[in-house]
């Protein structure tokens, strides 16, 4: 009992984390990614590695879907 507890709370844990981010987090990365290749002091590696995943993640989920945020045909 105790193990399938563990095993909900696990999954419960990555599910939460996986979730998308909104669009605010990719406008705020590209400006930091963006800072960051005009001053090198402008944001520590890790955030730069975090953010450059979000970037990535962001093209290849636009490059899927056929319609904006607002349900509008991109094509």
């Amino acid at each position: 009992m105790i193990r399938l507890a563990f095993t909900i709370a696990t999954l419960a844990a990555f599910a939460l984390s996986a979730r998308a981010e909104d669009r605010s987090v990719l406008l705020n990365c590209k400006a930091i990614v963006e800072r960051a290749s005009k001053d090198a002091n402008a944001a520590s590696e890790a955030e730069l590695t975090r953010c450059r995943q979000v970037i990535r993640e962001w093209a290849l989920r636009d490059a899927r879907t056929t319609v904006d945020e607002h349900g509008k045909p991109l094509r």
